[in-house]
């Protein structure tokens, strides 16, 4: 399944929607790559298990599910998550893409792929649909999340 969605940062038509800067949305989206457990409740744990400038190799316990992902950043651009094949889980990526058409005017573009094949989204569609909502309403709890810590002040001496 490839699915992509935008979600929409600043609303500069709206003066009542406080602008968070390009800076306090990068530091939430790395935030949420450092300490997922404030963005995903249901995250037993998380270690850091390698750490460059420009990655990170994570260990995510859910339960007795343990997965291993990397994380990679390109500062002020986009943060992607691959998840490569192991156990029972398939190979699978994320990748979180700042976009600004105009100055200030944000967004967030989410772009998922599960790795299936064309012929495996046709036997999954049902399950699919229900992935994409989920992983939709995910995204804009995150935006919320690193909005209300931006108007919070908690992003503005993050090391990003």
């Amino acid at each position: 399944m490839k699915f992509e969605h935008l979600v929409e940062i600043n609303d500069l038509a709206n003066p009542s929607i406080p602008v968070i800067t390009r800076e306090q949305l990068w530091r939430g989206l790395v935030l949420r790559a450092e300490s997922p457990k404030l963005f995903v409740d249901y995250i037993d744990e998380c270690s850091i298990t390698e750490r460059t400038e420009l990655s990170m190799q994570r260990s995510l316990r859910y339960g007795d599910l343990r997965i291993i992902d990397q994380v990679r950043f390109v500062h002020q651009q986009h943060v992607h998550y691959d998840v490569p094949s192991q156990q029972d889980i398939p190979q699978s990526s994320l990748r979180m893409s700042i976009e600004e058409p105009v100055p200030n005017t944000l967004f967030v573009r989410f772009v998922y792929d599960n790795g299936y094949t064309a012929e495996q989204d046709i036997e999954n569609e049902m399950y699919n649909a229900y992935r994409r909502s989920a992983y939709e309403e995910a995204d804009v709890d995150t935006i919320r999340l690193i909005r209300e810590l931006a108007e919070a002040g908690r992003l503005d001496s993050l090391p990003s």
